[in-house]
């Protein structure tokens, strides 16, 4: 029998996960390490913490579910996007990595929209200029740490990190690469223009390598610690999201899927890109060779709920219970509108001052009103990124449903009905690890493409319609919802003042 390998290098863990070749997953152990906030708004983390936690994921999931280290046929890797990990010439860590959600690099930013043509800026990173982006990062270096910058030799993301470490090879994988603002997302090559304009080398960045692209083998050293044969073939992986399009079958044109976590994502993938300037969404490569995905991202989807509950529903025992009471509502909650922009909001409006309304609340509202709002606000939310990746050209009619606030069916339904789209179940919801061991078995392969075996892995076994009464009442009460962000924005940024 033989297996494949995911490894997912997360925020807060490293995930490994096991597949058999024929397309069933063994199991899978999470390994946890430290992530620093040395100032506020700082978020940083060691590498050598993402390397050791990944040697002990991959020697416990190993032990765990009796797999010879001989029988895997090949490792594939997913990891946070956008992430720094700056090595210097003798390949040594510089200084910590500074993750995706660290927000220190406002400055930089605001430097790149001046420095850099915004025509060649859309046309060539298809991205807006964010602090969670990786360039921000290196002129944040070149301003605040010089002697640091001197030393760079090379910039890599956290999985392309841990894949170095595995086979001794280094490159830089297309779909993580595509989040960098440093890559010209259509020709899959280091943006020459971009770089010019900022100044940075483009020597510091290390070839680019498809998903599915063996990168290198696992080397004696790394066989030694982990348990892994010497020689098993290591892919280039994929970026977390991307591959957890992978993991969930949205591997074709018309597919799609939302995963409510804590923060809310919605993403579409396309054969071919179509820019658009309204709205922060993003473009990146796909794991799909010469194919591309379109995501939008509300950053408090669950954590809207998560909030209510710990603030206004403690009597709750479960979110099922708090789910319960909020179904005796009815759709539109008697007149209610919640905006979930608890963290600022990244999709449409890009907006770290925007705030978290009840507008419309009255005596007669109770805490099921309350707690329906907050699951129709969030699902509002999503709205707004369907119909900005309807503006690209997707024209698909369900999204796969993933994530912990999938788990509810009456969360479900509010969405299907709000979006008027079928919210499909899958048979696995393993997330990107799972995307990671099927690039793996393209690789290796075990599969002749990335669409074949996601597709004969990921079955659709459940779906949920829109209610059509609940659907005539969300159409309304969403351009409700639209207008009350452009209403409130000059409250939101005088209130900033007073937090």
């Amino acid at each position: 029998m033989g297996y494949l390998l995911g490894l997912d290098i997360g925020t807060s863990a490293v995930k490994a996960l096991l597949l058999k070749s024929s397309g069933q997953v063994v199991g899978s152990v999470n390994v946890e390490y430290p992530l620093y906030s040395p100032r506020p708004g700082w978020s940083e983390q060691n590498p050598e913490d993402m390397w050791q936690a990944t040697v002990e994921a991959i020697r416990n999931v190993l032990v765990k579910f009796n797999v010879s280290g001989e029988s895997i046929r090949g490792i594939g890797l997913s990891g946070q996007m956008h992430s720094s990990v700056f090595l210097d010439a003798d390949y040594e860590v510089i200084r910590p990595a500074i993750l995706w959600n660290d927000v220190r690099t406002s400055a930089q930013c605001r430097l790149i929209e001046e420095m850099v043509d915004p025509h060649i800026l859309h046309s060539e990173v298809c991205n807006p200029v964010l602090e969670g982006f990786t360039l921000p990062k290196v002129l944040w270096l070149r301003e605040h740490e010089p002697e640091n910058y001197e030393r760079l030799r090379w910039l890599v993301l956290p999985k392309d990190y841990v894949r170095f470490r595995l086979t001794g090879n280094v490159h830089m994988e297309v779909s993580d690469a595509a989040g960098m603002l440093m890559m010209n997302v259509r020709k899959q090559t280091w943006s020459e223009p971009v770089l010019k304009s900022v100044g940075v080398s483009g020597e510091i960045l290390p070839p680019i390598i498809g998903s599915a692209e063996i990168a290198g083998t696992i080397t004696s050293e790394v066989a030694e610690l982990t348990g892994l044969k010497v020689g098993a073939p290591v892919v280039g992986g994929g970026a977390d999201n991307a591959c957890g399009a992978v993991g969930s079958g949205v591997v074709k044109a018309g597919r799609g899927l939302v995963s409510l976590g804590t923060s809310g994502v919605l993403l579409a993938h396309l054969e071919e890109p179509k820019l658009i300037t309204s709205g922060t969404v993003h473009m990146f490569n796909s794991c799909v060779p010469g194919q591309f995905y379109m995501m939008g991202v509300m950053l408090s989807a669950g954590l809207s709920l998560n909030w209510f509950r710990q603030q206004f529903a403690r009597s709750a025992d479960s979110y099922e219970v708090l789910t319960e009471r909020a179904s005796e509502a009815p759709a539109g909650s008697r007149g209610l509108v919640f905006l979930p922009y608890l963290m600022g909001e990244r999709t449409p409006h890009g907006d770290a001052n925007a705030r978290g309304a009840f507008v419309g609340i009255s005596a007669t509202h109770g805490e099921a009103d309350l707690t329906r709002a907050v699951l129709e606000g969030v699902a509002f939310g999503l709205c707004d990124s369907v119909e900005l990746l309807r503006s690209a050209g997707w024209k698909g009619t369900a999204l796969r449903a993933l994530g912990g606030g999938a788990r509810s069916p009456l969360w479900k339904e509010i969405i299907a009905s709000a979006t008027g789209l079928v919210l499909e179940e899958i048979n696995i919801d393993e997330g990107p690890a799972l995307g990671a061991a099927i690039l793996a078995g393209v690789g290796a392969g075990t599969y002749q493409s990335v669409s074949e075996a996601s597709d004969a892995i990921i079955k659709v076994v459940r779906e949920v319609e829109p209610n059509p009464e609940w659907y005539k009442t969300y159409v309304d009460l969403y351009q409700v919802y639209k207008g009350l962000y452009p209403a409130l924005k000059d409250s939101f940024d005088q209130l900033v003042n007073f937090a």
